[in-house]
């Protein structure tokens, strides 16, 4: 059935019942869902009915309760016997009526077998869900099944990789939660206790291991991180301030109403909500907690909720529903507690995946605009102010601007006891409903008492261990293992610190205090080569683990440590694995030298890079780039050089044909201008012998001088055309040497390039009197 019947449509015009019953697509949940109404509107009894319709569907149910009335979903009575509903009624109500609590057992199965059965006339449903359990889960308590909220604060079963956003903001809500609790304001992006509590979490989490309090409390004191952001941890959380914050911690772990929280099967969703692939109903009741410690349960129960929805796959229809009945305080407008982020996420995030959200309130004042603005059903019942309304229709204007407003100021005005305005997304109009008969008896808000009777089958299955017991006990030791530490003969014992920054690469595990030997080794390296103008010195370190009765030199894992990444002293309760190596022995310790020192004379070599023609090495460290470029400078200088003679050479070429060329230009200009004058006196010459022929008449004299100046002239104009030509050639000449200089700085140039990209590797070794063992020492490993 993908219908909720939740009651039957009203004639918004006189009140009355049309007969028609309302009924509301459970998906149209994914949208999330908004129960407003002021105490006495049965604002309690339409959240049961719709948990109710949840369950009958096939749906899990997940059921934050702070006032107490949702733990009634386990007071259903199909067979509506008196004696069911003896132990629940009001003794109060009996004394005022004047009657035994017998015959208002008795009044009240009839008066709920007719409720029912006015909609359910063969009680088939409510036989149906008296089949369906109800767990009653009490944090901090004993009185219904415990909840070890904290004692194992286990990382969630997400990628870091794809789900890194998700595992950040549970990680985020946990720190904020329990900081809550320990009465400590620190800011999430700038409180130094947040940071740090934060970075330790995340970093056990990111390493796969999950966590305790316990754990969680020493780590504060001595982080298994070297730093914080650019700073290291002690000056950006000095050691005395840290103590404070564990003291802080320690002082709400150790009070003795805190082993509560450590009690019972620890907090997780999927278990909460379905018993194999069966759907469950859990209501986690909160009446008994003060303010702190409710908003610590809410935040991290939603943080839960948020982490294992992105496990799920994606869903369009409904797969589940989370309902909290009274969300005054969670997500307020102004503020921003803890619980307040779970809440918003889930409202943004949680339609992808399936998971409904409903939150019940009796003032929409007390619950933040973006909440509102995301949810797609509004259930309205009576208000208790005109500003209560107002918000409520400021709201749905701006979530659906299309809808009419007047209609529904007017309809949320004429609503009576037990009647709602429907108002879907997802319909085209809004409706007026009463609810119908809740099966489930509506008790009231129940006590811890009450609780505990309920429960009391459900916790006889639950083993109470606290969270720590099994360790506050010796543990049993496996036959390879010791509480006493092993005799180690001639080298110094170290105990890994956490916080070392290679500890994963050995796969330490910073939670453990089972201990496992390992060598740490420094040795000094000098690689020297005189061709080179080598002679360099480094420092090689390794780890040799887990260590075996024949040492290998080749298992080193090569790690950068120093004296930080080590303890003098044991955790507390260190327990420590027998080795195969011979500790015991320091002729192994000296054996464990000579085999290094010749692992490395036979394995050890730096690589540098050489230039054979330009006989250069690059050095150690410098990159293929870098000594690129050195050779790159010392080819152009090279070729500078070699340009530089040639360049000389043509230049004294060019210089004497230079100066051949104005010889030969100054020549062409002087037969020009004698061949210009030869021919004006030639002109002048010829007219006058012409004048003096005719009139004188000296015609041979005349003719004879004409021909030899013009002979003159055409010698001239030939000495002219051979000097022309000849400084045709002189010119021809200088821009030949030119080009012939052009292309030899040009394949100079390129020869120097090709020069300059040969490239060799050469390498360098270790002589034995190169290699200096400056530590061989026992680090113990927590594993």
């Amino acid at each position: 059935m993908s219908d909720f019947y939740l009651g039957d449509i009203i004639n918004p015009v006189d009140g009355e019942p049309t007969g028609e019953p309302v009924e509301y697509d459970r998906s149209d949940l994914t949208t999330h869902g908004v129960i407003v109404g002021m105490t006495g509107s049965g604002k309690t009894g339409l959240g049961v009915i719709l948990l109710e319709e949840a369950l009958l569907s096939g749906l899990p149910i997940l059921a934050i309760d702070p006032k107490g009335d949702m733990g009634n979903l386990a007071l259903t009575f199909p067979a509506f016997q008196p004696s069911d509903f003896e132990p629940w009624v009001s003794e109060d109500e009996a004394r005022q009526d004047g009657i035994s609590t017998s015959e208002l057992a008795t009044k009240t199965a009839d008066v709920w077998k007719a409720g029912v059965g006015s909609w359910d006339p063969d009680h088939d449903r409510i036989k149906q869900l008296g089949d369906i359990p109800v767990s009653i889960y009490t944090p901090g308590s004993s009185a219904g099944i415990p909840v070890n909220i904290l004692g194992s604060l286990r990382a969630p079963d997400l990628s870091w990789e794809t789900e890194s956003e998700t595992i950040l903001g549970e990680i985020d809500g946990l720190v904020a939660s329990l900081l809550t609790l320990a009465g400590v304001d620190s800011d999430p992006v700038s409180g130094r206790e947040h940071i740090l509590l934060s970075n330790i979490v995340a970093k056990a989490w990111r390493d796969g291991q999950d966590l305790d309090l316990a754990t969680l409390i020493g780590q504060v004191q001595n982080p298994p991180l070297r730093k914080l952001g650019v700073f290291e941890v002690d000056a950006f959380f000095p050691e005395k301030d840290r103590t404070a914050l564990a003291m802080r911690l320690n002082g709400v772990v150790a009070s003795p109403t805190f082993a509560s929280w450590l009690t019972g099967p620890p907090l997780d969703i999927q278990a909460m909500l379905y018993d194999g692939d069966k759907p469950r109903a859990a209501v986690v009741y909160l009446a008994h907690l003060n303010d702190d410690e409710r908003q610590f349960v809410v935040t991290l129960l939603l943080s839960k909720v948020v982490s294992w929805m992105r496990s799920l796959s994606g869903a369009s229809d409904l797969r589940a529903l989370i309902y909290m009945d009274e969300v005054f305080g969670f997500a307020p407008p102004t503020a921003s507690p803890p619980s307040k982020k779970p809440i918003l996420t889930m409202l943004k995030q949680a339609r992808a995946f399936g998971v409904g959200l409903v939150l019940s309130t009796q003032n929409p004042v007390d619950l933040d605009y973006k909440a509102m603005s995301n949810t797609g059903t509004w259930m309205i019942g009576r208000l208790q102010t005109e500003r209560d309304k107002a918000r409520i229709l400021e709201a749905l204007e701006s979530a659906a601007g299309g809808t009419d407003i007047k209609a529904i100021d007017a309809m949320v005005s004429g609503l009576g006891k037990r009647q709602f305005l429907l108002h879907n997304t997802h319909e085209a109009a809004p409706s007026v409903f009463s609810t119908r008969w809740a099966m489930s008896y509506l008790r009231g808000p129940l006590t811890r008492d009450q609780i505990s009777v309920l429960t009391a089958d459900d916790r006889q299955s639950i083993e109470e261990i606290p969270q720590g017991a099994a360790t506050s006990e010796q543990r049993k030791l496996d036959e390879d293992e010791t509480s006493v530490a092993p005799k180690v003969a001639t080298a110094p014992v170290y105990y890994l610190d956490p916080a070392a920054p290679w500890a994963g690469e050995v796969d330490a595990n910073p939670q453990s205090t089972r201990l496992q030997p390992a060598l740490a080794v420094r040795v000094h390296l000098t690689f020297d080569e005189t061709r080179a103008d080598l002679d360099h010195s480094q420092e090689w370190e390794a780890i040799y683990f887990p260590l075996t009765e024949q040492f290998d030199p080749a298992d080193a894992v090569v790690v950068d440590y120093d004296e930080r990444d080590f303890r003098a002293e044991p955790p507390e309760g260190a327990t420590y694995l027998l080795s195969e190596a011979p500790l015991d022995s320091a002729r192994f310790f000296k054996a464990a030298e000579s085999a290094i020192k010749e692992h490395l004379y036979r394995h050890s070599e730096v690589s540098v890079m050489f230039n054979p023609t330009l006989k250069l090495y690059s050095r150690i460290g410098e990159t293929e780039d870098e000594f690129q470029q050195r050779l790159d400078r010392a080819a152009e200088e090279a070729a500078d050089a070699e340009i530089a003679k040639v360049t000389k050479t043509f230049e004294t070429k060019i210089d004497r044909a230079k100066d051949q060329l104005t010889t030969s230009y100054r020549r062409m200009q002087e037969l020009e201008i004698d061949l210009d004058t030869r021919k004006r006196e030639e002109l002048v010459s010829g007219a006058s012998d012409l004048l003096g022929m005719v009139l004188g008449g000296r015609r041979k004299r005349s003719m004879s001088g004409a021909a030899r100046r013009r002979g003159q002239s055409q010698r001239t104009a030939e000495r002219l055309r051979t000097a022309q030509s000849k400084l045709a050639d002189k010119e021809a000449e200088v821009l030949d040497l030119e080009e012939e200089l052009i292309e030899a700085v040009a394949d100079i140039e390129d020869r120097w390039e090709d020069v300059a990209a040969e490239l060799e590797t050469v390498e360098v070794g270790l002589e034995k009197n190169d290699i200096s063992v400056d530590e061989v020492a026992v680090v113990y490993i927590p594993v």
